[in-house]
């Protein structure tokens, strides 16, 4: 059931839109006696108002409806003119509809606005054949979207926090949590549950291209990841004196609050490079004493928690320079490493070029969902043509309303639209009858039957919301042009029709939805990223090449070598970039996924896999970059475990991706070798990677068995390379 504020957001849209179709409506038909363009400025409104959820606060609606106007305007036209033949208007339906279904990958608005701009062209598509009509058609599409933008500023919605905003709060948690005394694990938690995309109202969330959206995405990723961190730390009280970590935590909640402070007022930017060269120190020192003499090296649990300080700092540094490009559009100090902030530098054409052609691939749910919309509008055009079907735009209406992105899911839309029609059209029929040709009648009724249509459809459920639908249509119909009860009749016809339509592309078309896919695409994520984990062990046991205090050296790209192998060559920085993009797919199927069944499969821990997959993508990146080790490097039993571990872990890995999309594989239980105390560089990798071995057996505790028979395209006993950057 919709919450209080639910129910009062759609009552004022309903009034919105109401308010807005009867001012274009009743002048324009009874005063001007102009019916096409009042039937254009009575359908604009619902449209673009009702039948597109447009989010946001009202001016936010009104920016994206007026950008929306000129592209309404052009779509009516071709829609007008490709209506002299069936053809012509099925391959203008097939290429209008995926690209609007496809304007998905731009996030939230031109998701929203778009099925009113393909109902723009759907209903300027049909018969009759009228391109004398275009002007009064363009003008009274244009009063109507005019009149809800309108009545947008008169009756807004009250605006919710943005995303800078909930980022700065976030940061403002982290301040405190990093300071002495701290706040409660629950509240840190709580805090980065906030972040969450899926908490956050559509018109908010950072989901463009830009370099502004990627960066606020990347930051709120990084914030959380922070407070979760902080949250553990907090956990675990330190096992002896620790002034280092004291001092870095100290930095860190420094950092977190100018950070706060910057978001929201865009002055007084945190000192770049301040808290990295903080953490550099830090390293240099545990390598330093944990060097020393046998007596004088630091307790292991010491040297795990600082570990854990270092990881959060990191963390923290990842904030500081995702609010800088976040402010500033464009990073005004050197994003490192730059393979981790790729985009920071790109032009925003070629940010747009690179979300689209990522998604031209049938492992994209956007690019399935927009196949499967465009082929089903084409043929609902085709079908409604070569039929003569009268009033066939609600055919594709119905194709448009009703489809959803799973076969099981369409078809009890599809019951209870059929259900709410049949029910509407017996009383639209009756009405019909009763009040025969008085055309005042309904144009007294019109307003109030759209207010109550408009208000208690969404409220109610799919079948009262086309029910009542259906008696909107007969009262605005019955006083354009004579009708009678053939009227209910051919809008159940139509009705139906569009529903089979709309069910047989369901079947036929990804009939899961995301349901196969969020489990391709989380065995395809974590097997590329599992690659990472040998290459960043080998990284750290490198032995360094200069002094103690020196580290690594900057490579060309601003990220740091690990110091020479064995053989004399460089190493090489961890390719992510396979990594992200696998990252970017694996979340949008997982997203699409949690709408398509909230109630279902909530054993498996999908969370848990994408955190698991950041996880590796991030240590392959911070720990060879901090890695300062001693010149000798890992002593031969700590090597020989972090060698062995990384190996157990790719064949972990590899068997539960093997597992999510086949049969169950031999269990394989991850347990650490023994050995002597680790140093630093293996104390790191020791945090690293037994915080890996646990999400992994999370992950695999979770598991349930794949919807359906697959085929598996990897077994764990073989290796797949990752695809080129």
């Amino acid at each position: 059931m919709p919450t209080g504020q639910e129910r009062a957001t759609i009552v004022r849209r309903a009034v919105r839109v109401a308010v807005a179709a009867s001012a274009g409506f009743y002048p324009l038909l009874y005063g001007a006696g102009l019916p096409v363009m009042a039937l254009y400025a009575l359908f604009a409104p619902i449209a673009v108002g009702l039948l597109s959820p447009v989010p946001g606060s009202g001016r936010q609606r009104v920016s994206v409806m007026l950008r929306a106007l000129p592209p309404a305007l052009v779509l009516a036209t071709l829609g007008t003119l490709l209506a002299v033949q069936t053809w012509a208007a099925v391959v203008g339906m097939l290429a209008v509809g995926f690209v609007l279904a496809f304007a998905a990958v731009g996030g939230p608005r031109p998701a929203g606005v778009a099925p009113g701009l393909q109902l723009f062209y759907i209903l300027a598509c049909f018969p009759p054949y009228a391109p004398g009509t275009l002007g009064q058609r363009l003008a009274g599409l244009t009063l109507g979207v005019l009149a809800l933008a309108a009545c947008e500023l008169l009756l807004p919605d009250p605006p919710a926090a943005s995303y800078p905003e909930r980022l700065a709060r976030a940061l403002g948690e982290a301040a405190r949590g990093a300071a002495p005394g701290g706040v409660p694990p629950e509240k840190l938690r709580e805090a980065g549950a906030r972040l969450r995309l899926a908490s956050v109202p559509p018109a908010e969330r950072p989901a463009g291209a830009g370099r502004t959206d990627r960066a606020l995405e990347q930051g709120g990723r990084a914030v959380r990841r922070l407070l979760d961190q902080l949250a553990t730390l907090a956990e675990t009280p330190p096992a002896g004196p620790d002034p280092a970590s004291a001092a870095l935590l100290d930095r860190v909640s420094e950092l977190c609050a100018t950070c706060a402070r910057f978001l929201r007022t865009g002055t007084g930017p945190p000192v770049a490079g301040a808290l990295e060269a903080a953490m550099r120190d830090f390293q240099a020192e545990r390598v330093r004493l944990a060097s020393g003499p046998p007596g004088e090296r630091p307790p292991v649990e010491v040297l795990r928690r600082q570990s854990q300080v270092l990881a959060l700092a990191e963390s923290a540094r990842m904030a500081e320079i995702t609010t800088d490009i976040a402010v500033h559009g464009h990073p005004t100090e050197p994003a490192v490493p730059r393979r981790l902030f790729w985009y920071a530098e790109l032009s925003t054409p070629r940010l747009w070029a690179r979300r689209v052609t990522g998604n031209v691939t049938f492992r994209s749910v956007l690019f399935q969902n927009a196949l499967r919309t465009a082929l089903g509008l084409a043929a609902a055009r085709a079908v409604a043509g070569s039929l003569d079907l009268s009033h066939g735009f609600w055919v594709l209406l119905a194709v448009l309303t009703l489809g959803r992105t799973t076969a099981g899911a369409t078809w009890r839309a599809v019951r209870l639209a059929v259900a709410g029609n049949a029910a509407g059209a017996f009383v639209a029929g009756a009405l019909l009858i009763g009040l025969g040709p008085h055309t005042d009648a309904y144009a007294a009724l019109l307003a109030p039957v759209m207010l109550v249509a408009f208000a208690l459809g969404p409220l109610l459920g799919i079948a009262y919301a086309q029910g009542l639908f259906t008696l909107v249509v007969a009262t605005a119909f019955a006083q354009i042009e004579p009708v009678t009860w053939r009227l209910s009749e051919a809008r159940m016809i139509d009705v139906v029709t569009g529903s089979v339509i709309g069910l047989l592309c369901g079947l036929l078309a990804w009939p899961a939805g995301a349901r196969r896919e969020v489990h391709r695409a989380m065995a395809e994520l974590l097997r590329v990223c599992a690659e990472l984990v040998p290459v960043t062990a080998q990284a750290l046991l490198t032995p360094a090449d200069g002094s103690r205090a020196a580290g690594p050296k900057t490579l060309p790209d601003g990220s740091r070598a690990a110091g020479p192998l064995p053989d004399g060559s460089r190493a090489a920085g961890p390719r992510t970039l396979p990594g992200v993009h696998r990252l970017r797919l694996a979340e949008a199927a997982y997203a699409q996924y949690r709408t398509e069944a909230p109630g279902e499969d909530t054993r498996t821990d999908w969370h848990a896999m994408l955190i698991a997959a950041n996880h590796m993508l991030l240590g392959a990146h911070w720990l060879p970059r901090f890695g300062l080790r001693p010149e000798a490097g890992a002593s031969a039993p700590a090597a020989a475990w972090a060698r062995a571990t990384a190996e157990e872990l790719v064949a972990e890995t590899d068997r539960i991706a093997a597992e999510l999309t086949c049969a169950p594989a031999p269990v394989r239980r991850w347990t650490a070798p023994d050995g002597p105390p680790p140093t630093p560089l293996s104390v790191d990798l020791e945090v690293w990677m037994t915080s890996l071995a646990h999400q992994l057996t999370r992950i695999d505790s979770s598991l349930t068995p794949p919807p359906g028979p697959d085929a598996c395209p990897v077994t764990p006993s073989r290796r797949r390379t990752a695809p080129p950057d």
